[in-house]
C-alpha cells in the first residue's frame, strides 16, 4: 500500500513557521547574550547574524533526525 504524505501546503507552512520560531526566539537569545537588542527587538550584525543563520540550520538538521519540527508535528506534515 502506498504510504500517505502530508498536502504541500502543509510542509511549507510548518516550514515558514518553524522559520520565524526559531528566527525570532534564536535572535532575541542571540541579541541579549551579545547586547544587540534595541527598542525594537534585536538587530544582529556581523558574527552574530552569522550564529542565528547556523542555529537555524542545526534547529532543521535536529528535527529531521528526531521526528520532525514543531510545527511539523503541530501540523502533522511529516513525511
Amino acid at each position: 500500500m502506498a504510504e500517505r504524505t502530508a498536502p504541500l501546503w502543509r510542509k511549507v507552512l510548518a516550514a515558514i513557521l518553524d522559520t520565524l520560531l526559531v528566527f525570532f526566539l534564536g535572535g532575541f537569545a542571540i541579541a541579549r547574550v551579545t547586547g544587540e537588542t534595541t527598542e525594537g527587538g534585536f538587530n544582529l550584525q556581523g558574527a552574530s547574524a552569522l550564529v542565528l543563520f547556523a542555529v537555524i540550520g542545526l534547529y532543521f538538521w535536529l528535527g529531521n533526525r528526531s521526528g520532525g519540527t514543531v510545527f511539523q508535528r503541530l501540523l502533522r506534515s511529516r513525511g
